[in-house]
């Protein structure tokens, strides 16, 4: 099976696909914190582009966390699942709770990684948005949604490994998928990894500092 050494070789191999993008001026790379940012670190310093995060933080049904209501990005942007809301009968007062407690959580995260930095400006910009892999890709639809209403002129999703039918799906919201693995055996995105050991918060603020 086909693997990455971790997540800084498999950033060397997006870069490689993606040396088109290189030395552009309009172009920007953002990645998804924590895992995506040291495979995004490895594309931004080949291409010489800027890296940041966009962080996105799942809104999860109470009691059935995993399962997303929906989904808050930076600035101030919501989706929503409206099809789960619906059949589950969720109550307005319960997902602003859950809102505030995301919002919360997703302001801490931007304060560690980003201090009080401004974000740049996306409209009419080139944006290549990387994670270390699309496992289930609810967290990527929410990220992609939100960043289609900051007007990129391109959306770029680039990523290491993916399963073949996500992929699918994926590719059908952008302007353009860059994924150098895309498989049918696909149980988890760290069986792909030889080291995939857990990106810290630490290691996320030195790399972006770096970068």
């Amino acid at each position: 099976m086909e693997k990455y050494l971790n997540r800084y070789t498999a950033g060397q191999a997006l870069a490689n696909e993606l040396k088109l993008y290189s030395n552009r001026s309009d172009v920007i790379i953002l990645a998804l914190p924590r895992g995506g940012v040291p495979v995004a670190y490895e594309v931004a310093k080949t291409l010489k582009a800027p890296l940041d995060v966009f962080i996105v933080r799942k809104l999860g049904v109470p009691g059935h966390e995993e399962l997303a209501m929906g989904a808050i990005a930076m600035g101030d942007i919501i989706v929503f699942n409206q099809d789960v809301i619906k059949n589950l009968s969720i109550s307005k007062q319960t997902i602003d709770q859950v809102i505030t407690a995301e919002s919360q959580e997703l302001k801490r995260r931007e304060l560690i990684y980003r201090g009080h930095k401004l974000f740049p400006t996306l409209k009419d910009k080139t944006i290549i948005l990387v994670d270390d892999g699309i496992a289930t890709g609810a967290t990527l639809r929410a990220a992609i949604k939100a960043l289609h209403q900051f007007k990129p002129a391109t959306l770029i999703v680039s990523v290491p490994v993916a399963e073949t039918t996500i992929a699918e799906k994926i590719s059908k919201l952008v302007d353009k998928l860059v994924c150098p693995l895309i498989t049918d055996n696909f149980y988890a995105v760290g069986q792909y990894y030889d080291n995939f050991s857990q990106t810290t918060d630490e290691e996320v603020h030195n790399l972006l500092n770096k970068s």
